[in-house]
Formats: C-alpha cells, structure tokens, sequence
C-alpha cells in the first residue's frame, strides 16, 4: 500500500489517494481521456487481508493494493471493532478486505478475478482455514455493473471446476461497493513489516488453466531422517527470506527438499499445511514434527538438532555447551584422521582443517586456526574461570574454548568437542 500515487498516462496527472478510488484528473485533454478510463477499482474479500494485499501487489498490472474494511454498517470500522468477539458471526459485522486498483489494459477483470477465487477456498462460509468469523468472508463489491457482470460469470466457471472436483457451493456474495475504509497503518504491508512469520494458503488447487501435472517423486524421502521445506507457489516473502538465511547455504547430511502442499503424496504428514514455509522433519516419510512460518538460523539449527541428535552428548554440548569426555569416541576416530575438514555437524559448513590440528595430549581435539569466518569468540565466566567461548557462525552452536598461548610455539589453541563436529576427506581430484 502506498498513501498516495502520482502517474502520468499522455500528459494527464491521475492522483490515487488511499482510502479512496475516485480519479482526479487536472488538464486532461478530450484526445487523452480514454486513456484514463483503463484504471479500475475493485475490492475483495477472501480472509485475513495481510497475504491477499501482498499477492495483488506482485501482480503485473495492479497499481495499488490496499487492506480495509467493507460490506458492513452500525458501528465504526476499525480492527478491534470487527474483531470483538461479541460481532464475530454478526451478519451487519465487516469484512477484511483489499482494495485493488488496476490497469485493465494489463490485467483484466477476468484474470484478476480468477486469481482472486484460485487463492482462497470460496466454498467457506465465514471463515478461511483457522481464522473464523464474519469478517474473513469471501466477498466481491464492484464498482462498475461490467465489473459485476464479469464477476458472476467467473463465479459461475469456476463452480463447474470446484463441482467435479468435489468441492461444494461457492458462498462468495458479489455486490456493488458502498464505501471503503482504510485499515490501520499497521496492517498495510503487513508481511514487510513482520518478517517473521508466515504466509497463508488457503486455496483449493483447483485453477482456472490447469498446467500438466508436476509429477514429483517422493521415494527418497521414505527413507531415513529428511527435512521438507514447504514452499509457495505464489511470492511468499517468509519463504524467500528463509532460503536467503538459511537453505541456500545449507550444507548438512540430512536432506533438504521442498515441496508444495499438494506434493506430499505418499508421506505421513500431521501438522497443516496451508503456511508457508512450514518446516517438516520426517524420519522414513512419516512427521516427527514440524515448524511452521520462518524460523530463522538460530531457530532452524535448534530444532535440527533436536531432530538430529536428539538426547545425546552432541546435543549437550552443541545446545548447552557441555563438554565431552575427555578421549571420547568421537575423539579417538577423528584424533587421526587423513588429509580434509571437519565441519559443523548440523549446516555442513567447513570449521577446521586437518592441516592445523595438532595433538595436545589432553584428549580433545586441538587446532592451531579455524576455517576463516568460520568461528565466533565469546566470554565466558561460567565454572568460576574466565575463557574464551568459540561458537559456529553457521549455526550458533558451542563448539568449545579457546586457549592463547597453549599451542606449538607458543601459538593459539582452539580446543574443539568432537561431538559436534563431522568429517569430510578432502577431494583429490
């Protein structure tokens, strides 16, 4: 949502102030008046409006999308109003809503409003998946007996597709737009303002010009521990966001796939699906859990690990920076190791190289260098001493201390839990 925009279509200045869909036009010559004339308004309900304002947005050929409310009346609308629990199946209540302003010589009303009925479920009365109440009703108020016109005959087509597949009635209401209200400033762009969260989909599947069937094979999720990655078909901010932070650089063992919802064939999946990204952690295709909405580097490594390593030693000592036994397991397998890199048990991502280890005699691994960039420093005056803390960059997790002075020659000495740590040889070719 912008407050107010200024184009210049063949010399004439249109001023689109929200809140409102009137044009102003200052000097518009009769030569350039149909120009103008492409511009149109339309406001749509299909539930919470914080998702529907940011899909209209990334259409091309929307100028403006903006969330309020509409279709109500004997009180003032504001978000505590229509959300009081006392008007939560009032039939006079108001609905969440976006209005949308859009050149019709790029986007047309028809296609404008197939995506409109493509990205909710329209067959729910007063309500779309958890949120319910009179104000996530699905509604259409035109502005134009075309636009009324047109909306009838998309409902109509998009019923026969809902019916054979199994669907039941569309309740979308079609009406003509009586007055608009805009809703409060923290709710414009509320997805850009909030990105921590997720973005809902509630539609059916069921579109307008089906594409060929994405055939997706889910065979070797069935097997062992695997992480599926819930996705968008639509632009979902959370979702990018979460490959910037953590997906494109992931680098651990367990598998990373994504999947839209629809592509879950096959697997024993609890938790719902309609947020994006939901995070699901299976072990031979069924959930053991899952985390739903974006979970940042912190957060996703936290519960991969849990998933991972569960009630171990590793898991102490990466989460509650315990320290191994001295001479561990771990330790007498990795103490010799050949030519590679150790790297951090959970990202992947390369820690130390076998190039700087060294053997201290204490029982723990010992480095003279990590990887560069790859370790962070923390005091630390847990034990009644002072150290200093080294933790992975990737993943946040305690990886041991640093020692000055206690390595060859007087160099460092970066004491490493082998616990927390994996091998990987390094490629000769």
């Amino acid at each position: 949502m912008k407050h107010q925009h200024l184009l210049y279509l063949s010399g004439a200045a249109i001023i689109f102030s929200a809140g409102s869909f009137a044009l102003s036009m200052e000097k518009v010559e009769h030569s350039n008046l149909e120009a103008t004339t492409h511009v149109e308004t339309i406001v749509l309900g299909s539930g919470c409006f914080w998702g529907a304002e940011k899909r209209y947005e990334a259409l091309n050929g929307v100028i403006n999308a903006e969330s309020g409310y509409a279709d109500g009346s004997g009180f003032k609308a504001t978000y505590n109003n229509i959300t009081d629990q006392s008007r939560r199946f009032d039939e006079n209540n108001y609905a969440e809503v976006v209005q949308v302003m859009y050149n019709s010589n790029i986007i047309s009303s028809e296609d404008l409003l197939k995506n409109y009925f493509e990205s909710h479920d329209p067959t729910q009365i007063n309500r779309q998946g958890n949120d319910v109440g009179t104000q996530y009703r699905s509604v259409i108020l035109t502005t134009s007996d075309k636009q009324a016109e047109i909306a009838n005959q998309v409902k109509s087509q998009y019923q026969q597709l809902l019916t054979a597949a199994s669907y039941g009635n569309i309740t979308t209401q079609i009406k003509a737009l009586e007055g608009f209200v805009s809703a409060e400033e923290y709710h414009q762009n509320y997805l850009e303002k909030n990105p921590n969260g997720y973005c809902p989909d509630h539609s059916t599947g069921v579109v307008f010009n089906k594409k060929p069937t994405e055939k997706v094979d889910n065979a070797m999720l069935l097997t062992g521990k695997q992480i599926v990655v819930l996705d968008s078909r639509e632009y979902c901010p959370y979702c990018e966001k979460f490959k910037k932070a953590v997906a494109n650089d992931y680098k651990g063992t367990v598998p990373m796939s994504f999947r839209h919802a629809d592509q879950l064939e096959g697997l024993k999946i609890k938790s719902a699906t309609w947020a994006t990204p939901t995070i699901l952690f299976l072990e031979n295709g069924e959930e053991v859990y899952s985390r739903q909405g974006y979970a940042s580097p912190e957060e996703f490594y936290k519960a991969l690990g849990a998933f991972k390593l569960g009630d171990s030693d590793a898991y102490k000592v990466a989460f509650n920076a315990r320290t191994d036994r001295p001479y561990c397991k771990e330790y007498k397998e990795f103490k010799n190791t050949p030519d590679g890199t150790f790297v951090d048990k959970l990202s992947g991502e390369p820690l130390f190289d076998t190039r700087d280890r060294f053997n201290s005699g204490t029982g723990w691994l010992s480095f003279k260098n990590p990887v560069k960039n790859s370790v962070t420093q923390h005091d630390d005056s847990s034990w009644g001493m002072t150290r200093i803390e080294l933790k992975s960059k990737s993943t946040g997790i305690h990886l041991g201390h640093l020692f000055p002075g206690e390595g060859p020659r007087g160099t460092d000495r970066y004491c490493i839990n082998a616990t927390v740590l994996e091998f990987i040889p390094r490629d000769k070719s």
